[in-house]
């Protein structure tokens, strides 16, 4: 069953957070993620506001997570700590 990553982030140092940015597509695109929403316009309704927010797709829950897992995206995320204060989730799709 096909799965979405969502990450809400506040980005606190742009510089260090764009090298997360250009390391981190590719290797989402290499588990099967295909982003869906990235930074566009939302409304928050309800809970901690985050002024970036980012969807993708993936073939199942699995593959998000071994993506998160992978050293590609390891890398990818030693530039966004220190840089920003996120949350990441992945759910499955019905």
């Amino acid at each position: 069953m096909a799965a979405l990553w969502i990450a809400h982030v506040t980005v606190t140092d742009a510089e260090a957070y764009g090298k997360y940015a250009e390391l981190a597509g590719p290797a989402i695109a290499k588990h099967g993620g295909e982003f869906i929403a990235r930074g566009g316009r939302f409304v928050q309704l309800e809970g901690k506001e985050r002024p970036r927010n980012v969807v993708a797709t993936f073939p199942s829950v699995e593959a998000a997570v071994d993506c998160y897992n992978s050293p590609e995206y390891q890398e990818a995320l030693s530039h966004a700590w220190g840089a920003s204060e996120r949350e990441l989730m992945v759910v499955e799709t019905t």
